[in-house]
Protein backbone atom coordinates (compact mmCIF):
# COMPACT_ATOMS: atom_id res chain seq x y z
CA UNK A 1 0.00 0.00 0.00
CA UNK A 2 1.17 3.36 -0.60
CA UNK A 3 2.42 5.79 2.22
CA UNK A 4 -0.33 8.27 1.09
CA UNK A 5 -3.00 6.00 2.16
CA UNK A 6 -1.63 6.59 5.92
CA UNK A 7 -1.40 10.49 5.69
CA UNK A 8 -3.50 12.23 8.27
CA UNK A 9 -4.65 14.72 5.75
CA UNK A 10 -5.70 11.85 3.04
CA UNK A 11 -7.58 10.13 5.84
CA UNK A 12 -9.14 13.35 6.70
CA UNK A 13 -9.73 13.91 3.27
CA UNK A 14 -11.48 10.68 2.54
CA UNK A 15 -13.33 10.23 5.72
CA UNK A 16 -15.12 13.88 4.38
CA UNK A 17 -16.00 13.02 1.06
CA UNK A 18 -17.43 9.62 2.44
CA UNK A 19 -19.34 11.41 5.33
CA UNK A 20 -20.39 13.75 2.25
CA UNK A 21 -21.13 11.19 0.19
CA UNK A 22 -23.75 9.61 2.96
CA UNK A 23 -25.62 12.38 3.74
CA UNK A 24 -26.34 12.43 -0.26
CA UNK A 25 -26.66 9.20 -0.56
CA UNK A 26 -29.40 9.24 2.39
CA UNK A 27 -31.22 12.54 0.31
CA UNK A 28 -31.58 9.63 -2.48
CA UNK A 29 -33.20 7.14 -0.11
CA UNK A 30 -35.41 9.37 0.85
CA UNK A 31 -36.30 11.52 -2.32
CA UNK A 32 -39.25 8.43 -3.14
CA UNK A 33 -41.21 9.44 -0.19
CA UNK A 34 -43.55 11.83 -1.76
CA UNK A 35 -44.41 9.15 -4.18
CA UNK A 36 -44.74 6.60 -1.57
CA UNK A 37 -47.29 8.98 0.15
CA UNK A 38 -49.02 9.38 -2.95
CA UNK A 39 -49.53 5.87 -3.80
CA UNK A 40 -50.77 4.74 -0.16
CA UNK A 41 -52.88 7.91 -0.20
CA UNK A 42 -54.53 6.84 -3.66
CA UNK A 43 -54.61 2.73 -2.52
CA UNK A 44 -52.30 2.45 -5.85
CA UNK A 45 -49.33 2.75 -7.58
CA UNK A 46 -50.65 3.94 -10.75
CA UNK A 47 -47.85 4.46 -13.78
CA UNK A 48 -45.56 4.21 -11.14
CA UNK A 49 -42.77 1.57 -12.43
CA UNK A 50 -41.17 -0.92 -9.31
CA UNK A 51 -38.05 -1.78 -11.64
CA UNK A 52 -35.89 1.51 -10.10
CA UNK A 53 -36.20 0.47 -6.18
CA UNK A 54 -35.53 -3.17 -7.56
CA UNK A 55 -31.89 -2.16 -8.97
CA UNK A 56 -31.33 0.37 -6.28
CA UNK A 57 -31.81 -2.79 -3.83
CA UNK A 58 -29.73 -4.49 -5.81
CA UNK A 59 -27.10 -1.78 -6.09
CA UNK A 60 -27.24 -1.37 -2.52
CA UNK A 61 -26.32 -4.76 -1.40
CA UNK A 62 -24.13 -5.43 -3.91
CA UNK A 63 -22.31 -2.09 -2.50
CA UNK A 64 -22.82 -3.01 0.54
CA UNK A 65 -21.12 -6.38 0.22
CA UNK A 66 -18.49 -4.60 -1.44
CA UNK A 67 -17.64 -2.44 1.84
CA UNK A 68 -17.85 -5.46 4.16
CA UNK A 69 -14.35 -6.61 5.97
CA UNK A 70 -14.52 -9.93 3.76
CA UNK A 71 -14.38 -7.88 0.48
CA UNK A 72 -12.66 -4.43 1.45
CA UNK A 73 -10.92 -2.74 4.45
CA UNK A 74 -11.74 0.28 6.21
CA UNK A 75 -15.44 0.82 4.48
CA UNK A 76 -17.60 1.51 7.28
CA UNK A 77 -19.54 4.20 5.75
CA UNK A 78 -20.32 1.96 2.78
CA UNK A 79 -21.77 -0.38 4.81
CA UNK A 80 -23.63 1.35 7.11
CA UNK A 81 -25.22 3.52 4.29
CA UNK A 82 -25.61 0.46 1.85
CA UNK A 83 -27.36 -0.60 4.99
CA UNK A 84 -29.80 2.20 5.60
CA UNK A 85 -30.58 2.22 1.31
CA UNK A 86 -31.00 -1.16 1.35
CA UNK A 87 -33.72 -0.79 4.07
CA UNK A 88 -35.76 1.78 2.39
CA UNK A 89 -35.51 -0.08 -0.90
CA UNK A 90 -37.32 -2.56 0.59
CA UNK A 91 -40.04 -0.88 2.40
CA UNK A 92 -40.40 0.63 -1.17
CA UNK A 93 -40.97 -2.73 -2.90
CA UNK A 94 -43.41 -3.98 -0.08
CA UNK A 95 -45.41 -0.91 0.18
CA UNK A 96 -45.15 -1.29 -4.03
CA UNK A 97 -46.41 -5.18 -4.17
CA UNK A 98 -49.21 -4.33 -1.57
CA UNK A 99 -50.56 -1.23 -3.68
CA UNK A 100 -49.51 -2.66 -7.37
CA UNK A 101 -52.45 -4.72 -9.04
CA UNK A 102 -52.04 -8.75 -9.22
CA UNK A 103 -50.02 -9.34 -12.19
CA UNK A 104 -47.52 -6.18 -11.69
CA UNK A 105 -47.86 -8.05 -8.07
CA UNK A 106 -46.04 -11.16 -9.83
CA UNK A 107 -44.34 -9.36 -11.72
CA UNK A 108 -42.44 -7.40 -8.44
CA UNK A 109 -42.57 -10.44 -6.60
CA UNK A 110 -40.07 -12.71 -8.87
CA UNK A 111 -37.77 -9.67 -9.64
CA UNK A 112 -37.09 -9.25 -6.07
CA UNK A 113 -36.65 -13.32 -5.58
CA UNK A 114 -34.00 -13.03 -8.70
CA UNK A 115 -32.04 -10.06 -6.73
CA UNK A 116 -32.01 -12.07 -3.83
CA UNK A 117 -30.84 -14.97 -5.43
CA UNK A 118 -28.44 -12.80 -7.68
CA UNK A 119 -27.04 -11.14 -4.25
CA UNK A 120 -26.51 -14.99 -2.68
CA UNK A 121 -24.95 -16.10 -5.78
CA UNK A 122 -22.61 -12.87 -5.89
CA UNK A 123 -21.90 -13.67 -2.02
CA UNK A 124 -20.83 -17.40 -2.33
CA UNK A 125 -19.37 -16.86 -5.59
CA UNK A 126 -17.19 -14.07 -4.47
CA UNK A 127 -16.15 -15.95 -1.14
CA UNK A 128 -14.73 -18.75 -3.55
CA UNK A 129 -12.21 -16.24 -4.47
CA UNK A 130 -9.08 -16.54 -2.23
CA UNK A 131 -6.96 -14.03 -3.64
CA UNK A 132 -8.40 -11.37 -1.55
CA UNK A 133 -6.91 -8.97 -4.12
CA UNK A 134 -9.09 -10.50 -6.95
CA UNK A 135 -11.93 -10.50 -4.74
CA UNK A 136 -11.63 -6.69 -4.10
CA UNK A 137 -11.87 -6.01 -7.53
CA UNK A 138 -14.36 -8.47 -8.71
CA UNK A 139 -16.93 -7.56 -6.41
CA UNK A 140 -15.83 -3.66 -7.29
CA UNK A 141 -16.41 -4.35 -10.52
CA UNK A 142 -20.06 -5.50 -9.99
CA UNK A 143 -20.62 -2.48 -7.54
CA UNK A 144 -20.02 -0.56 -10.73
CA UNK A 145 -22.30 -1.98 -13.05
CA UNK A 146 -24.27 -1.98 -10.30
CA UNK A 147 -23.93 1.41 -9.92
CA UNK A 148 -24.81 2.11 -13.51
CA UNK A 149 -27.76 -0.13 -13.99
CA UNK A 150 -29.40 1.61 -10.74
CA UNK A 151 -28.80 5.07 -12.02
CA UNK A 152 -29.96 4.68 -16.02
CA UNK A 153 -32.95 1.92 -15.04
CA UNK A 154 -35.23 5.18 -15.07
CA UNK A 155 -34.62 5.59 -18.72
CA UNK A 156 -35.28 2.66 -19.51
CA UNK A 157 -38.74 3.72 -18.42
CA UNK A 158 -38.61 6.64 -19.89
CA UNK A 159 -37.65 4.77 -23.69
CA UNK A 160 -40.34 1.82 -23.04
CA UNK A 161 -42.95 4.63 -22.28
CA UNK A 162 -42.69 7.38 -25.16
CA UNK A 163 -43.68 6.83 -28.48
CA UNK A 164 -40.68 7.18 -31.48
CA UNK A 165 -41.87 8.44 -34.57
CA UNK A 166 -40.08 8.97 -37.60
Amino acid sequence: MSDSVHNPVWTSCKDAAGIAGNIFAFGLFVSPIPTYRRIIRNRSTEQFSGLPYIYALMNCLICMWYGMPLISADNLLVVTVNSFGTVFQLAYIILFIIYAERKIKVSMLASLLVVLVLFAIIVAGSLQIHDRMIRWISVGSLTVVSLISMFASPLFIIVSKSTISF
